[in-house]
């Protein structure tokens, strides 16, 4: 069991289900905020400076920034990463989802205070005052191209329709937005470079720390629901049982307290309670 495994049986009731669905309405909300009340943007960007200041509503208000202003790119955009992040959340589980995608954050907030205290330092060299834009906007872009990322980690072979129109797997358009990426990273500037690495040391961090993942994978998956429906039948019995004694006929619906054994000298599935378990009569 790794460190991801015992969070979660520590907190992990605290999970918030349906994350994707507040990141995509976050995102609608803040396109109606770039194109109803533009002067608005100024006071939802994360900038340290400010920040610093008091106005620490910048921590969480960045988050309605969406990736693009485009309307068309905006509604693929939402229709895309609904579908990836809603079947991640379901392979992973809301708690594990909860924790990548916070990570991300967490990780993208830090590289910004982190490259806000690096252009100060440089600025106080020459007597200068550190501007505003210099950090420039930071949206969660990054973010939901990690959750596609891990989406094709674990679904390399599952086809999706690009434009609905274009069928083509996963781990292609993975390799296309790695090249793209590092592309990005190559030729952009300081503050390119680092909310890209932010976001690819989140999907690192996640995937390495969690040695476990291929049981999330959909072999794994369907060999467990196929063990499940094999074994329900044998494992229910009246009002909903799964446990009887075959002497007494109990179940741990007559007394919660009793336990339930399978007998290894016995031939076949043979269940005893642990008042017949030493005493019954070998089935041969």
């Amino acid at each position: 069991m790794n460190w991801l495994d015992k969070l979660e049986r520590k907190i992990g009731r605290f999970a918030i289900p349906n994350l994707t669905v507040y990141l995509l309405v976050g995102y609608v909300i803040g396109f109606g905020v770039v194109y109803l009340m533009p002067e608005m943007l100024g006071y939802l960007t994360l900038e340290p400076a400010l920040i610093l200041r008091g106005q620490v509503w910048r921590l969480v208000s960045w988050l309605l920034i969406p990736p693009t202003t485009n309307l068309i790119s905006l509604v693929f955009l939402i229709l895309l990463y609904y579908s990836l992040g809603t079947a991640l959340e379901r392979t992973w589980g809301s708690f594990r989802y909860n924790v990548y995608i916070f990570s991300g954050l967490i990780f993208t907030v830090l590289a910004v205070f982190g490259l806000y205290a690096y252009i100060s330092v440089r600025y106080d060299l020459y007597g200068l005052t550190v501007s505003l834009s210099s950090v420039g906007l930071v949206s969660t872009n990054y973010i939901t191209m990690s959750i596609f990322l891990a989406f094709a980690a674990i679904y390399p072979d599952m086809e999706v329709m690009l434009y609905f129109i274009l069928p083509i797997k996963m781990k292609w358009m993975a390799l296309v937005y790695a090249v793209m990426a590092a592309y990005y990273f190559i030729r952009g500037g300081l503050e390119t470079r680092v909310a890209i690495a932010a976001s690819l040391l989140n999907f690192v961090i996640f995937f390495l720390s969690s040695r476990n993942t291929r049981r999330f994978g959909p072999r794994e998956r369907a060999r467990k629901a196929r063990f499940k429906r094999q074994s329900e039948p044998r494992m229910k019995y009246s009002n909903g049982a799964k446990h009887r004694c075959a002497v007494c006929g109990r179940t741990e619906l007559d007394d919660p307290c009793l336990e339930f054994r399978f007998c290894s000298k016995c031939r076949g599935n043979y269940e005893y309670c642990q008042d017949h378990l030493f005493t019954h009569e070998h089935v041969k």
